[in-house]
C-alpha cells in the first residue's frame, strides 16, 4: 500500500492512468466503480460490461458518470481514446480492446467466470478476482495458466481473503510461521436460504442468493479454501473447527492444540463471534527464544501462539490497490502458487429426492463445506463449484456430502474440463 499509493500519484501526474475494465455491474461492482471513479486518481474505469447494460451504466452513473454504450472493441477502444466511460453486454468484445491494463471480474459466476478469466489471459491482461467461488473450484489450474502466459491472476485487496494475505505475509516477514489463518464471522447457520435472508438483502440492496452463501458457511468455505492454496494450508477437519467463541481472537492462542497443527503443516479456519469482527486473524510461533523474549516485551504473550489481527475488511475499497499492484508491481495479492490443498465440497440441506436439478450457490438444495483435497479426490466428493444444475441420481439425506457418483453433470461445460484437467495436472 505505501508503495502504490505513490505510484497512482505518479501515474496521474504523468496522465497515464492504469485503464481498468470491469465485467459484472452487481453490489460490489457498483461500489468498486465508485471507488475507482472518485476516490483513486491515476486510475480509469474505462469500461463495465455486463449482460445487462442497464445495470452497467446504473454502476457508472451512479459514480457520477453519463457512460457511453457500445457494441464492440473497436467502438470501445474509440469511447476510451475520447475519454468517455462506456458500456457494453458482451464482455469478451471487452476484452478484445486495445487500450486496456487490467480486467476485474465481480461476476461471482462460475462457469461464465472461468470463460471471462481464460479469454483475459489468453489476451495477455493481468486479472484481479473477487470471483472467490470460481478460484476456489479451478485456481490453482487458472494460475498455473496464467503463470505460462507471463500475466498476474489474482485475488483482491480487501476481501477477507486478501486481508489475511497480506497479514500471512507480515507475519512471515517478521519471521513466524503462521499455523492458523482465520475469518471472524457473524452468523453460521447451513439451513439459510433466499427466502429467509430476503429482507436483508432487501435492506442493503443485495442479491439474496449472495447473501445466503455467506449466512449458510459457503463463502467463508470458499475464502478460505483460497486462502489454505495460496500459503499450502490445509483444514483441521472437515467444515473447519468453526468454533463459536464471543472473546477477542487473542483469547485463540489458548484454544488451538499446537502440535496438531505443526503436525498438519498449518490450517485455515473461521470463529463465530468473535471480536473484533468482521477482521481476520493469524496464530504464529517463533523458533528463536530470544525474539520470543522480545515478542513478550512487546505485549503479545509467551508464546508459543502469537496472535495478530486485522480488525475489518473493506472489500470493494482496496481492490484498487491489487490492480495498482499487478500491474506497475506484478505483485499478486493472493493467488495458489501449486495445486489444490482444500476444496469446498457439496452438501445436501434437506433431504433430496432423485431428479432433482440442484440449484446455484446460495440457494435452497446445497451448503458448501471445506475439505481437504487428498479426501475430496479420494472420496470423490463433489465440488461445491461444479453442483450447480447437477441432476442427483438418487435420494440423498440432509447433510450429506454428495459425490460425482450422486449425479449426473450438464453436458458440455468449461468448469467440469478444467476441473479434469487441474486434478491430472497436479496429481
Amino acid at each position: 500500500m505505501l508503495i502504490v499509493d505513490n505510484a497512482l500519484k505518479a501515474r496521474a501526474q504523468r496522465g497515464e492512468p492504469i485503464r481498468v475494465g470491469m465485467i459484472g455491474a452487481g453490489f460490489m461492482g457498483r461500489g468498486l466503480a465508485n471507488q475507482i471513479v472518485n476516490s483513486v486518481p491515476g486510475m480509469d474505469l474505462v469500461a463495465i460490461a455486463n449482460r445487462t447494460v442497464s445495470h452497467a451504466r446504473r454502476a457508472y452513473t451512479e459514480a457520477g458518470l453519463a457512460p457511453r454504450e457500445v457494441d464492440s472493441a473497436t467502438a470501445l477502444d474509440t469511447a476510451i481514446a475520447a475519454g468517455e466511460p462506456a458500456v457494453l453486454g458482451d464482455a469478451f468484445e471487452l476484452l478484445k480492446a486495445t487500450h486496456l491494463d487490467c480486467v476485474v471480474d465481480v461476476t461471482g459466476a462460475v462457469e461464465f467466470g472461468a470463460h471471462v478469466t481464460l479469454a483475459a489471459i489468453e489476451r495477455g491482461l493481468p486479472v484481479v478476482t473477487m470471483n472467490a467461488e470460481l478460484d476456489g473450484t479451478v485456481g490453482p489450474l487458472l494460475a498455473h495458466r496464467a503463470r505460462a502466459a507471463g500475466v498476474v491472476l489474482t485475488g483482491a485487496d480487501g476481501d477477507q481473503p486478501g486481508v489475511q494475505a497480506n497479514l500471512l505475509r507480515f507475519v512471515q516477514g517478521i519471521g513466524l510461521t503462521p499455523l492458523v489463518a482465520g475469518n471472524i464471522k457473524g452468523l453460521q447457520d447451513e439451513y439459510r436460504t433466499p427466502t429467509t435472508q430476503a429482507a436483508f438483502a432487501e435492506k442493503w440492496g443485495q442479491d439474496p442468493y449472495m447473501v445466503t452463501s455467506f449466512a449458510d458457511g459457503t463463502k467463508v468455505s470458499f475464502e478460505q479454501a483460497i486462502v489454505a492454496n495460496a500459503f499450502g494450508l490445509t483444514v483441521g477437519e472437515r467444515g473447519m473447527y468453526g468454533r463459536d467463541h464471543h472473546g477477542h481472537v487473542d483469547e485463540l492462542t489458548g484454544v488451538y492444540d499446537v502440535e496438531e497443527l505443526r503436525a498438519l503443516g498449518g490450517v485455515v479456519d473461521y470463529v463465530v463471534g468473535a471480536k473484533p469482527g468482521p477482521g481476520v486473524y493469524v496464530l504464529g510461533t517463533h523458533d528463536n527464544p530470544k525474539q520470543r523474549h522480545y515478542l513478550n516485551l512487546y505485549k503479545l504473550g509467551e508464546g508459543p501462539l502469537y496472535s495478530f489481527y486485522t480488525p475489518y475488511h473493506l472489500c470493494h475499497f482496496e481492490v484498487p490497490n491489487t490492480i495498482a499492484r499487478a500491474v506497475d508491481f506484478a505483485d499478486a495479492a493472493l493467488t495458489p502458487p501449486a495445486g489444490q490443498r482444500v476444496d469446498v465440497v457439496a452438501t445436501a440441506k434437506h433431504d433430496i429426492t432423485a431428479g432433482h436439478t440442484l440449484d446455484g450457490l446460495g440457494g435452497y438444495d446445497t451448503y458448501g463445506v471445506a475439505e481437504s483435497s487428498p479426501v475430496t479426490r479420494d472420496e470423490r466428493l463433489l465440488p461445491m463449484g461444479v453442483a450447480e444444475g447437477c441432476v442427483v441420481n438418487h435420494d440423498v439425506a440432509k447433510d450429506q456430502v454428495l459425490t460425482y457418483g450422486d449425479v449426473t453433470l450438464p453436458p458440455g461445460r468449461l468448469i467440469d474440463q478444467l476441473r479434469d484437467e487441474q486434478e491430472k495436472l497436479f496429481r
